[in-house]
């Protein structure tokens, strides 16, 4: 057991716990910060980072490591649906320091985040799982454990940030197969003819996807497809794999996509992972709080994914902050719950919920037909969607 008690275990590494064990831990706060993955990894993500939450990365060693490895500035985004393609301009984010947003690989991303955190005093567990977690007398117990070791970390609180695929004591629980499910995959690409300026929302029969010029080059497509659709497309190319089977699928009902990939070379393996789970989940339950997948998701239709996550901390760790390290009794921990589940409704329930409508419309033909027209017609709803998305949506003050 740790001599003395870790003022906050935070157990998952991402964008969302790193964040949040570098906020406190830049406040003098003691964080155990638990992952049970080996970095680098790389993750089914697609990798777009919002200029709102740029400012995230104002921190010694991170805003310039992520500058000058990430992708170009996105300064357009596009529909590629059948054999439409058309683009409309990016809006601009009139309140940060740069007014585009970037990609960057999570087995780069992710490095640097957490880095960042261990230089501002975070003590790291990795790779380490959290096995089992239980409250007695005013703390938490958890115990870890790696292929070598086992042992007990003791918190006054607790930052689940393992998101909402895992396994384990804070994960959510598992449910029976759907044909609805919403499965996720992702490529990167070498020698695209994407434009470097370009992010297009892709719809297609029973899903929808993205892609992104990012790092070294690279363009990255990630999508989502339900279940059923997924078999289909399995069936249609036996020979395939799982990956290749949706990338014909996707090639096949979107000509932009196969233009983009003509003479493209696929560079490294495709990843899979879901289903995906959309939906909040953001009430703190225990005096356990929850940032990123594991307090709620969008869509990916709408590239929110790293920014949602990045942001929940920040919105976590201020009212945390105001509260002070050693205040961490049951009703003040439900307090700064409150206000948290207050913040991050403010914050991210309109972008659940203009996700959710378009994700029901992507993957419908007649829907998708429709709106496909409509933005033929009319470009400029492009940006408009972009902005309600949340790429323009500043943090509170």
């Amino acid at each position: 057991m740790s001599e003395a008690p870790f003022d906050v275990l935070v157990v998952g590494a991402g964008p969302a716990g790193s964040t949040a064990a570098r906020l406190l831990a830049a406040d003098g706060w003691t964080v155990a910060l638990v992952e049970k993955a080996e970095f680098p990894r790389r993750k089914v993500c697609g990798e777009f980072i919002s200029a709102t939450s740029l400012a995230l990365l104002n921190a010694p060693g991170v805003g310039e490591a992520f500058f000058a490895m990430a992708g170009p500035p996105i300064q357009r985004v596009a529909l590629f649906s059948g054999d439409t393609e058309v683009s409309a301009s990016m809006p601009r984010s009139s309140g940060s320091a740069d007014p585009w947003g970037r990609a960057l690989g999570r087995e780069h991303l992710d490095l640097i985040l957490r880095d960042a955190a261990v230089s501002a005093g975070a003590q790291l567990y990795q790779p380490f799982s959290l096995k089992h977690i239980e409250r007695r007398d005013g703390l938490f117990q958890a115990t870890i454990t790696s292929k070598a070791a086992a042992q007990v970390l003791s918190a006054r609180t607790v930052i689940s940030a393992n998101g909402s695929w895992g396994m384990g004591p804070l994960a959510p629980p598992p449910r029976p197969h759907r044909a609805g499910d919403l499965l996720a995959f992702k490529a990167h690409f070498e020698d695209s003819a994407l434009a470097k300026d370009l992010m297009p929302l892709l719809m297609f029969p029973g899903g929808y996807g993205g892609m992104a010029p990012t790092d070294s080059g690279q363009v990255s497509l990630s999508c989502c497809i339900r279940r059923d659709v997924l078999a289909q497309a399995r069936a249609a190319y036996p020979a395939s794999s799982a990956g290749h089977a949706v990338l014909s699928h996707i090639q096949q009902h979107c000509v932009g996509v196969r233009q983009a990939l003509r003479d493209a070379r696929l560079h490294g393996p495709i990843l899979a992972a879901g289903p995906i789970r959309p939906g909040v989940r953001v009430r703190n339950r225990d005096s356990i709080f929850r940032v990123g997948n594991a307090a709620g998701e969008a869509h990916p239709i709408i590239a929110e994914g790293i920014s949602m996550a990045m942001q929940s901390s920040w919105l976590l760790c201020r009212r945390l902050i105001e509260l002070g390290r050693d205040a961490t009794s049951a009703s003040a921990l439900q307090r700064v719950g409150d206000l948290y589940a207050k913040d991050w409704m403010g914050q991210f329930a309109p972008r659940i919920w203009a996700a959710q409508a378009l994700a029901t419309l992507a993957m419908r033909p007649s829907p998708t037909r429709a709106v496909t027209a409509v933005v033929a017609h009319e470009p400029a709803l492009l940006t408009w969607g972009a902005r309600i998305s949340g790429k323009t949506l500043l943090l509170p003050s």
